[in-house]
């Protein structure tokens, strides 16, 4: 029974490393406690330089950043930079600004989500599993070849067999043995 139902549920993402891109220690305190108590392995930058390293040395699965940091980037162009680089990579905006504004340039910027501090740890945890999953199922659905179009087979009342691409449902061809027309069927 578990089989059935592990074959029947859509895959999940991984995620194992979480970069958080904050300046405030009290919050990058908080934020490593709360990942690193469920298991994620947090990688920590206070600026738009730091956070571009540890993404391309560290190649995190998920990204938290902050809007407003130190230095001359703010986390719409991290959040910009990182999606240009790899779209894959889930970033979650993760700020004290709570306004329809930002909320809108965070996703013309490409942030997969978008939270506001203060959240509770367990509301936060269930946030990561369910933007992640959903990143990975846009990725597998982008990255799925399109689907084939089946060849519609049929015959003609003198015998002669035809095999013609989907395109050709509902209409008629002139049969070239017999010069009868042919419907070709809508429905398999």
């Amino acid at each position: 029974m578990a089989l059935d139902t592990f074959e029947s549920a859509p895959p999940r993402a991984v995620v194992h490393r979480i970069l958080v891109v904050d300046d405030n220690d009290s919050v990058v305190e908080s934020l490593t406690a709360v990942l690193e108590g469920a298991g994620y392995d947090v990688v920590v930058a206070r600026d738009g330089g730091q956070a571009h390293s540890a993404f391309t040395m560290r190649h995190p699965d998920l990204v938290l950043c902050d809007l407003k940091l130190a230095g001359n980037e703010t986390g719409f162009e991290i959040c910009e930079r990182f999606k240009q680089s790899n779209r894959k990579i889930p970033v979650v905006m993760l700020t004290a600004i709570d306004l329809p504004r930002a909320r809108k340039l965070a996703e013309r910027v490409g942030a997969d989500g978008y939270l506001t501090k203060p959240i509770p740890a367990a509301d936060l945890l269930v946030q990561i599993r369910s933007i992640a999953d959903a990143v990975y199922q846009k990725s597998l659905a982008e990255d799925s070849p399109p689907a084939t179009p089946q060849a519609i087979r049929f015959a003609c009342r003198c015998g002669k067999r035809f095999k013609v691409s989907e395109q050709h449902r509902g209409k008629t061809l002139t049969c070239p043995s017999c010069g009868e027309p042919v419907v070709v069927p809508r429905h398999a």
